[in-house]
């Protein structure tokens, strides 16, 4: 049997061994153990990792790699971050939009990132970002799919045309509805807000992600209001909150009340702990609190939650590189979540858990699925998390489109060897 391509000696994220993967057209043909016949390419994994690709479900590409302007984030704090971005607002311009999202898409591709949701304000009445980054969207199509949320940053209510913008956003093309109920000015307009995005969604047909209590206040309760909404309209499934950092402040008599709910409901829960344990408690002075919603707590349920990358040299945060393996890297910290089994989960919640939240056609590994992969320098998903592994290859519809070189030290000690791949030293850990 002939194919396109052919990857052999690959370790798979379910830890099966000596493994292969038939690739023709665009299509993965087969995987597994015992695979011959001819190949225009072939790849020799090496022992190495072999997964599909990572996905960021929430970002923020209209910003991205805009830190500096016009001014520095001095407090640190969400709230002086949407100030400086209004200020930047009326400074913006199709093109450099465009160019600053094209460059971090090339970034997030040598990451072996090759699907992102990104938020985009439609609070402009210009919409000048939301017409950049559909064509954005246009352009990058064939490596990476890129997937918008209509996202009024001064609020749904609060801004007096972000109503109807929203709607000529939709109109446009934007496909999933989003919105910021803390940001109202009060939490009856917050409740409200979430209502009428909700009521928009399902009239629409559309997926809905809302930025749900990204604050440190208790008292912030607007998750309990989507997973409300979400049940009674039917939107479980193709409904996600994001954030969800007050949760952290929270009773937890009322959160043993809350996570039930959140999950009766069917809602994705998108937590990005780069961004949330930088933002929140500013406030306070000792202990400060990280902010992240209660993930263990939320898995012991059955909840999805996915990790998101969030922002990358922007008004809210001046680090990041689109790696996802960083976020995944990040949350076994601050959660924390040390056992091996989170870890896994922690791959999981980079690759599979943010490809359901997009609702992602024909993504993972097996027959008939796009051939869209990442060769890791790295021997499990564990091992990935913790050394934030090298992407040897990235491929796209059976095409690589990225390489990068293995990362080798070169030694000079007496007595020891003279290179050291860092992936090879851990011990095997017994299961």
């Amino acid at each position: 049997m002939a194919f396109d391509l052919l990857i052999t000696n690959a370790v798979l994220p379910d830890g099966r061994s000596g493994q292969a993967i038939a690739v023709s057209g665009e299509r993965i043909l087969a995987i597994g153990p015992d695979i011959a016949g001819e190949a225009g390419q072939t790849i020799d994994a090496g022992g190495q990792l072999v997964a599909p690709p990572f996905v960021d479900c929430h970002f923020h590409m209209d910003a991205t790699l805009s830190l500096g302007l016009p001014r520095l984030n001095q407090s640190g704090t969400l709230l002086e971050g949407i100030a400086l971005w209004g200020e930047l607002k009326p400074m913006l311009t199709h093109e450099a939009v465009i160019e600053r999202a094209l460059r971090y898409c090339d970034l997030a591709v040598s990451q072996g990132l090759l699907a992102v949701r990104s938020h985009v304000d439609v609070c402009d009445d210009r919409l000048l970002a939301v017409e950049a980054l559909l064509e954005v969207k246009r352009l990058v199509k064939p490596y990476l799919d890129l997937q918008l949320v209509a996202f009024p940053q001064d609020g749904y209510f609060r801004s007096p045309t972000a109503a109807r913008n929203l709607e000529r956003a939709l109109d446009l093309g934007v496909d999933v509805v989003g919105g910021i109920p803390h940001f109202e000015r009060t939490m009856e307009e917050g409740a409200a807000s979430v209502k009428a995005l909700c009521a928009i969604a399902a009239r629409r047909g559309l997926m809905i992600d809302l930025h749900c209590d990204e604050s440190d206040d208790p008292l912030s309760r607007h998750i309990e209001v989507l997973a409300a909404e979400t049940h009674r309209l039917g939107l479980g499934g193709r409904a996600a909150g994001s954030h969800l950092t007050s949760m952290h402040s929270m009773d937890s008599y009322y959160v043993s009340k809350l996570l039930p709910l959140i999950r009766e409901s069917g809602l994705f829960a998108i937590a990005n702990p780069l961004i949330n344990i930088t933002l929140q408690g500013r406030h306070d002075t000792y202990p400060k609190r990280r902010g992240l919603m209660r993930i263990p707590e939320m898995r012991a349920l059955g909840i999805p939650v996915a990790l998101g990358q969030d922002c990358v040299m922007d008004p809210w945060y001046g680090l990041g590189g689109a790696d996802m393996l960083d976020v995944a890297h990040m949350a076994v910290h601050a959660v924390p979540m040390t056992s091996r089994e989170a870890i896994r989960w922690a791959f999981e919640a980079v690759t599979s858990v943010p490809a359901a939240v997009m609702g992602l056609q024909d993504y993972g590994l097996a027959k008939g699925c796009n051939a869209d992969l990442v060769l890791l320098q790295a021997r499990d998903t564990i091992e990935a998390v913790r050394m934030r592994a090298t992407r040897l290859a990235v491929i796209r519809r059976g095409k690589v489109i990225a390489r990068t070189p293995p990362r080798q030290a070169t030694l000079d000690l007496p007595g020891r060897p003279a290179s050291l791949d860092p992936s090879s030293y851990a011990p095997k850990t017994a299961e």
